[in-house]
């Protein structure tokens, strides 16, 4: 394969899989440009291993192995690293900005992620994306057993979050439906 094919085909791969890379920067980044930084630098890892991709396992798979791992030392090394102090009104101003463009449902899911620790976020973000116990558990390198274990009280204390929230536990017809995972 060319140069040119091999990088066609590697944008080919990001571009039907980008939502991954959405959703692990999102829930990783709060800032806009810290998303910015960390989906730049997992496309860099990407294109850094793309020759060492398997073809007999999903590309899902391998992209969601590297940007977790690019995420949570993103996550770590931010954290740990002195940031300058924004205002408190640009603060207001971007939370204001991403609570009007997702439902109250969507903001409490997100909301609920963020407090997570890096583990447990991706756990979620495996879960939610429809990856079942093995191929999360090929990902974040825990056993099968662990996966079920760890998702299971994540719904737990989602569904007691929540409850918490005032949002009504049962449905009326045409109302909203409460994020619950089941």
């Amino acid at each position: 394969m060319s140069t040119a094919e091999h990088r066609d085909r590697f944008q080919g791969l990001v571009d039907e899989h980008k939502k991954i890379l959405y959703k692990v920067c999102h829930s990783y980044c709060r800032n806009s440009d810290d998303r910015e930084d960390l989906a730049q630098e997992i496309i860099v890892q990407l294109w850094r291993s793309f020759n060492k991709f398997d073809e007999r396992y999903r590309f899902s798979t391998w992209m969601y192995r590297i940007a977790l791992n690019v995420a949570i030392s993103f996550y770590r090394r931010e954290s740990t690293r002195t940031r300058h102090v924004i205002s408190s009104e640009e603060h207001l101003l971007e939370a204001a900005k991403e609570a009007e463009k997702h439902p109250e449902e969507i903001r409490l899911l997100y909301q609920f992620i963020d407090s997570l620790d890096p583990l447990n976020k991706a756990l979620v973000l495996l879960f939610l994306d429809g990856n079942n116990y093995q191929e999360i558990a090929g990902v974040v390198g825990i056993s099968e057993t662990n996966v079920a274990t760890k998702i299971s009280r994540l719904k737990q204390k989602m569904r007691q979050e929540f409850a918490g929230t005032g949002r009504p536990q049962s449905e009326s017809p045409g109302a909203p439906r409460p994020v619950v995972i089941k």
